[in-house]
C-alpha cells in the first residue's frame, strides 16, 4: 500500500512538471509571433522596439491598451485581441525575464 503511495505521488508529480514543461514551451509559440517586429526573444534590430528585459507590467500595460483600442497602432491592436488578458500576462512576464 505504501509503495503504491509513493508511485502514485511520484507519478503525479512528474506530470505535472511536464504540464509546467509545455506550459513555457507555449508561451515561446506566442511570443515568437512577436519575433518579426521586436526581434528574437525580445532583442530588436536598430529602429524597433525591444522587450527583452523591459518591465512586466508596463508591457502588459501597454499590450492592454493595445487590446482595448487605448493606444493606436497599425497591427498590435489586432495581434493583441487574439490573447486573453492572462495570456498577455504571461507573454509580458516571458519578455521581461529576457536579457537586453
Amino acid at each position: 500500500m505504501q509503495r503504491t503511495t509513493k508511485w502514485l505521488t511520484a507519478a503525479t508529480l512528474l506530470a505535472a512538471a511536464a504540464g509546467a514543461h509545455a506550459q513555457v514551451n507555449q508561451i515561446k509559440v506566442w511570443a515568437a509571433a512577436c519575433a518579426n517586429c521586436h526581434g528574437t526573444d525580445g532583442r530588436a534590430e536598430p529602429g524597433m522596439i525591444a522587450l527583452a528585459g523591459r518591465d512586466k507590467n508596463e508591457l502588459l500595460q501597454q499590450l492592454l491598451a493595445f487590446k482595448n483600442g487605448q493606444r493606436p497602432a497599425t497591427i498590435m491592436h489586432q495581434l493583441s485581441k487574439g490573447y486573453s488578458d492572462e495570456q498577455l500576462a504571461q507573454i509580458a512576464a516571458y519578455f521581461a525575464a529576457q536579457k537586453k
